[in-house]
């Protein structure tokens, strides 16, 4: 891929950047602006290159439809303090007021225009409609920087279709991403730990299924860890379980078994029989073995001896992946076991890697900084599926591109 340096001198130049801000907000609050300072490098290298900036970005799933509620006006707002510039939004995606502002810029100027999910092309399965979009969108530049990491392995008209009508690199953010992360599965430093958790097992079959050959040990927590106790036949209460997936469980602990790896599975877990996830409250909350769950309780998040099992083999690691919460990590009481993975990565002389999505907005929500790690990756889905092994479109156009 080539990198923003190798587009030349940009003074003057017009630039189309496609940004990852799809950031949490609290009505109009950004609860979590980890997004937007992660893309604030290459953001300023092209201010202080003399480029004329234009940002595509998306927030939420407002379904090809303009939604006040998706509007970028507060990441507008947030990058511009950031930035310490006058970073002005567009009323529209690729209309008037777009072009007007975009054409307007001077050199150094940064501008937004609104979510480009607002425009249907943005997401169509339809060829034709994504690339008719993506050319208005280059009108907007006489270069395309992809710097959304979070939505590399979509095929979307700002994402890949753009990138192939105008000479196209990398932002740091997607080169520091794709390097860190193709290096674990190429060639990472041994003991290669991976800790896998959230709600779904099938959401990680594929990872499990590629991990499995390469990392050392597997830790598992989160609602999957369920499944996989149900695989060994324990009795799990009302325990979140994907039946569909506790033959494909039972076939992954085999296939460690065989090849002389450890998917390390809890000895204990926190379990309750009142837990409301809408208003996150939770009513009494007891620990009890993992292969003891009363038939009317729930699991909810891994035990203290789970914790401090799980914190010794990370510790010990010389490369961690981490993706998924240990439990519902958002609930007073239940937070315990992500928080002791979060602390036992801040303790990894290697490299430590957060797989971004909700394991990125824990440790954050945790109290945890960003330099404690070693790299907190920007996108859940994107970073899953490079470790799946996949090719992601908006990786493979850059390459193609070249």
């Amino acid at each position: 891929m080539k990198s923003v340096e190798d587009l030349g001198d940009l003074r003057g130049k017009r630039v189309v950047i496609r940004c990852d801000f799809n950031v949490p907000l609290d009505g109009e609050t950004i609860t979590d602006d980890g997004r937007i300072k992660a893309a604030l490098p290459t953001l300023t290298q092209l201010h202080e290159a003399g480029a004329r900036t234009t940002v595509l970005a998306h927030l939420g799933r407002p379904k090809g439809a303009v939604d006040p509620k998706y509007s970028l006006a507060p990441v507008a707002k947030r990058l511009g303090e950031l930035m310490g510039l006058d970073v002005k939004l567009a009323g529209d995606v690729v209309g008037p007021s777009a072009q007007e502002l975009s054409a307007s810029l001077a050199d150094g100027d940064v501008c937004l225009v609104e979510n480009v999910r607002f425009e249907p092309g943005e997401t169509s399965k339809v060829d034709s409609e994504r690339e008719a979009l993506a050319a208005e969108y280059a009108k907007f530049g006489d270069f395309f920087v992809s710097n959304g990491f979070g939505v590399v392995h979509r095929k979307q008209a700002s994402v890949y279709d753009l990138a192939k009508l105008l000479p196209s690199a990398a932002g740091s953010l997607v080169d520091k991403e794709v390097k860190v992360l193709e290096g674990l599965i190429d060639d990472p430093q041994r003991p290669f730990v991976v800790v896998l958790g959230g709600a779904k097992v099938a959401d990680k079959l594929a990872v499990i299924d590629n991990l499995l050959k390469v990392a050392d040990t597997l830790v598992i927590g989160g609602g999957m860890l369920f499944t996989f106790l149900k695989a060994q036949g324990l009795e799990v209460g009302t325990s979140l379980v994907d039946d569909a997936s506790i033959e494909a469980c039972k076939g992954y602990l085999e296939q460690a078994k065989a090849a002389g790896k450890q998917i390390l599975l809890p000895t204990d877990v926190r379990v309750a029989s009142e837990v409301d996830f809408g208003a996150h409250t939770v009513g009494r909350i007891d620990v009890v073995p993992a292969d003891a769950i009363p038939a009317d309780k729930m699991g909810l998040d891994i035990g203290p001896d789970t914790e401090k099992a799980y914190a010794k083999v990370i510790e010990e690691a010389a490369s961690v992946f981490w993706n998924g919460p240990m439990g519902v990590f958002e609930i007073k009481g239940l937070e315990e076991g992500t928080k002791a993975v979060a602390e036992a990565l801040t303790q990894v002389k290697g490299l430590s890697v957060v797989g971004g999505g909700d394991s990125a907005s824990a440790v954050r929500a945790l109290g945890f900084a960003d330099d404690q790690f070693g790299h907190i990756s920007t996108g859940g889905g994107a970073s899953l599926e490079l470790m799946e092994g996949k090719e992601l479109p908006g990786i493979a156009v850059l390459k193609e591109n070249n």
